[in-house]
């Protein structure tokens, strides 16, 4: 395995995520306090968590947080779950596991940059890229164009990270079904699955699509609780999760006891809290709405399909990196750049940025954004 490049968000995020005044570009919804969720469990998960002993936990996780995890599925069960510390491990290892130097793999972008970099430091991949042009669409002619006899792995994220994109139903399906036609495994990350503006354009996951796809989610970005670092792979391939495991030992080995039973809890009052989150979301959009109806001639703006970002596109004669370090500099106001997103298998917007919904009181940031637009006039 080659050495990996800087992860370019997090290197952003340590200069600025916790000196920032408004942080406007969060891509998780507004968490809670520990008392917040407990107040949510039942008598037998306060107890456990009270009377926790701080031990080792298993490594595929904890049974119980398996169970309640697999209950948010339609075709699969415990034991086609394991647990990770966050999804970024588990995507780490999946790619570690699914991928090597006579493989190939195809990466739907733009994308989280791990989607992309892991697989590159393992094998030959290549993208394709969502047209932005046609409301972000996936045109699965030019996926299934860019198989090959060794691709092993096609990686999609929907609610996609940063432009809110869900594609339909329909898409997704045949997805999955020429994944199983050429015996690759789809990888799907789901972390924003439950934050659909409609929610009848909730897509199946992949795992209860088929037994050779893995389904990537974690407790940080629908629910909000990224404290908590559990994340989990769901896949009915158990020669494949068996592997998982094994790669697992080379890491965290198993997760923080605390933070699985707290998870647990949460996924048992998944349908509350995403209720809240959505709820959240929706109050808040009027008036992201607002701030770019004054700024129309600066920026074009569209409402994400789901998720808690959007990636408007910034008219500025100066360049969107340019824009946006001086807001930060200037005002106080973090938003993440183009670059960020920047892709090395397809061409990707250099133009836009990304914005976050999902937090509480983003009024003062857009105040704060909108101070600093209008003194530039």
């Amino acid at each position: 395995m080659t050495r990996l490049p800087d992860f370019r968000l997090e290197t952003y995020f340590s200069r600025w995520e916790f000196t920032a005044r408004h942080h406007l570009t969060a891509s998780d919804v507004q968490t809670m306090t520990l008392s917040e969720l407990l107040a949510m469990a039942d008598d037998k998960d306060r107890d456990a968590f009270e009377n926790l002993s701080l031990g080792y936990t298993e490594t595929f996780g904890d049974p119980a947080l398996r169970e309640v995890i697999a209950q948010t599925y339609k075709h699969a069960d415990a034991d086609d779950v394991i647990c990770f510390a966050g999804a970024e491990e588990a995507l780490y290892l999946a790619m570690n596991v699914l991928l090597g130097s006579g493989d190939h793999a195809v990466v739907v972008t733009p994308n989280y940059q791990a989607a992309e970099t892991v697989p590159l430091a393992l094998c030959e991949v290549t993208g394709v890229a969502l047209d932005a042009e046609r409301n972000w669409a996936l045109d699965l002619d030019k996926v299934a164009a860019e198989i090959r006899s060794n691709t092993r792995v096609i990686s999609v994220n929907f609610p996609n990270n940063p432009t809110g994109k869900v594609i339909d139903v329909a898409d997704f399906t045949a997805l999955a079904r020429l994944c199983d036609e050429r015996g690759i495994h789809l990888f799907s990350d789901e972390v924003y699955r439950g934050l659909e503006r409609d929610p009848a354009r909730t897509l199946p996951q992949a795992a209860d699509l088929s037994e050779h796809a893995l389904s990537l989610n974690v407790t940080s970005k629908s629910l909000g609780l990224a404290g908590l670092r559990v994340g989990w792979i769901t896949c009915r391939d158990r020669a494949l999760r068996s592997r998982l495991e094994r790669a697992k030992h080379y890491t965290t080995i198993c997760n923080s006891a605390p933070s699985e039973v707290l998870a647990r809890v949460a996924l048992k009052a998944r349908d509350m809290i995403l209720a809240r989150n959505r709820a959240l979301i929706a109050a808040n959009l009027p008036a992201f709405e607002e701030f770019f109806v004054e700024f129309a001639d600066d920026f074009e703006w569209q409402a994400p399909e789901g998720g808690c970002v959007a990636y408007p596109r910034y008219l500025g004669a100066d360049r969107v990196e340019e824009f946006c370090t001086r807001l930060v500099e200037e005002a106080g106001v973090l938003l993440l750049p183009a670059s960020i997103y920047h892709s090395e298998l397809t061409a990707t917007p250099a133009d836009r940025f990304r914005i976050g919904i999902g937090r509480r009181s983003p009024e003062e940031g857009l105040a704060a954004f909108a101070e600093w637009m209008r003194a530039r006039r």
